[in-house]
């Protein structure tokens, strides 16, 4: 593929070089052989030493720490400082994704090289962390990297959370896992929330127990204190939702209603049962986080086999946008001190309030599929069966950044005689900060064309 353009970006945790030999990258001190494989773009290299989590006052790292709050050490270790860039055999192989599952396609995925990735979850470091034993339980909190569609709620980098409590067979008294956690169960604080949980803890066919590895009563202990511990991560997340809401002089009646949760059986491939949790807000359920027991071939495989506990994962950014009341996702990354400004602490947790009402400007591009094309990742077939509609967003995303706001497929046609697909799209560029000219957008949205058809192949209409 030819030489990658790369950009100067620095930190004390994360660093890029680009004095590096062009079929190489040198991240934080270490440089990497790309290969035909490499397909993370310069403007999401551009963002890895930004560390949204780890910026005192900013709001994601505000949610983290309300999280946190909940998980005390030292039983809880934290861990918030892992690299980014992690092996194929850490982001898929040690979590048993099978060798044809979609998230390892360069479409969903940023390669710095065949064997290397930018993490697409926190649980890349999960083997690890359980091999080293430091302590009963940990959270991590990260950045994450993943292509992704464009518009208020995804971003090709966002943050995630994820805890897990351990209770060891060989440490417990007697080896009585059931009634070690329902000790500790019995030291928690209990709360007033209104809790709806109608489902067995476990079912043959929707939620199945691990059979082979646990018996029923330790998975009713272990799910009962995997709740009781979320379910105080909430009454923590509201108080301050309600709070912020008095102080901006606009509680709604639903901030006045008692909190109300429900526990819904899901699917997650690391633990089993498994439970989305949601709260009910502004006459709504809304999804918050998933968890569950952890599956014991990931213990099995850390070489901690006595082990047996729960793990759960949170969007901190889906927590951030309902704690602080932010509109838009592209607004985290803002550098602006009339966003920046109006977060502090945890104890005085505001709601955002909009400093810009800027108009956008809607722009169509509509193109035929061609056979073959060149893209950032390397050679692409863009035939109808092999297009992947995350490659344009990638180079909408490298054209506009955060001044386009959402990009939305409107259109599909089939050639009736020759099968070849044509596809439109709408793309709107809006500036946060300022109006956008005609100019501008117009610059932009050629060079969005130009970009298709010269790394994709189309034809545009």
């Amino acid at each position: 593929m030819p030489p990658m353009a790369l950009v100067v970006a620095t930190s004390s945790a994360v660093s890029i070089d680009r004095t590096a030999s062009p079929s190489t990258l040198k991240i934080d001190g270490q440089i990497y052989q790309t290969d035909s494989w490499t397909n993370v773009p310069s403007s999401v290299l551009g963002l890895l030493p930004r560390r949204l989590h780890l910026q005192p006052s900013h709001p994601v790292s505000l949610t983290r720490q309300l999280i946190e709050s909940r998980f005390p050490s030292p039983t809880y270790t934290y861990y918030n400082d892992l690299s980014p860039v992690v092996t194929v055999a850490q982001n898929f192989d040690s979590l048993g994704f099978p060798a044809d599952h979609p998230g390892r396609n360069r479409s969903d995925t940023y390669y710095i090289n065949k064997d290397t990735v930018l993490r697409t979850h926190t649980s890349a470091h999960e083997a690890e962390i359980f091999r080293q034993n430091a302590s009963e339980g940990y959270t991590i909190s990260a950045d994450v990297y993943r292509r992704d569609a464009i518009d208020r709620s995804h971003y090709p980098v966002f943050h995630q959370m994820e805890g897990a409590r351990m209770w060891d067979r060989r440490k417990v008294p007697g080896g009585d896992i059931a009634k070690a956690v329902w000790d500790d169960l019995a030291k928690m604080p209990k709360h007033d929330l209104e809790v709806e949980d109608p489902n067995p803890t476990v079912h043959s066919e929707r939620n199945p127990l691990q059979a082979a590895h646990h018996s029923i009563e330790e998975v009713e202990a272990i799910a009962a204190h995997l709740k009781r511990s979320l379910e105080g991560v909430v009454v923590e997340l509201f108080s301050k939702v309600k709070q912020a809401a008095a102080a901006s002089d606009t509680l709604e009646s639903s901030s006045e209603d008692p909190l109300r949760v429900r526990w819904v059986e899901a699917y997650f491939p690391f633990t089993s049962p498994s439970w989305e949790l949601e709260v009910f807000w502004r006459s709504e359920w809304l999804e918050l986080l998933g968890c569950g027991i952890t599956k014991q071939d990931l213990l099995i495989n850390a070489n901690v086999p006595d082990q047996i506990g729960w793990a759960f994962g949170v969007g901190l950014e889906r927590i951030a946008m309902l704690l602080f009341s932010i509109p838009d996702i592209r607004l985290f990354w803002s550098l602006d001190d009339r966003f920046l400004s109006q977060f502090t602490d945890i104890q005085n947790v505001n709601r955002f309030r909009s400093f810009s009402k800027h108009p956008g400007c809607y722009k169509d591009v509509s193109f035929w599929l061609g056979s073959t094309g060149s893209s950032a990742e390397g050679e692409l077939n863009t035939d109808n069966q092999d297009f992947h509609e995350n490659d344009v967003m990638e180079i909408v995303r490298e054209v506009g950044g955060d001044l386009v706001e959402d990009v939305r497929q409107f259109d599909t046609y089939q050639h009736p005689r020759t099968g070849r697909k044509s596809l439109a799209y709408r793309i709107n560029y809006r500036n946060l900060a300022r109006t956008l000219t005609n100019k501008e957008v117009n610059d932009l949205h050629s060079k969005v064309k130009e970009d298709l058809v010269q790394k994709l192949g189309v034809k545009i209409r």
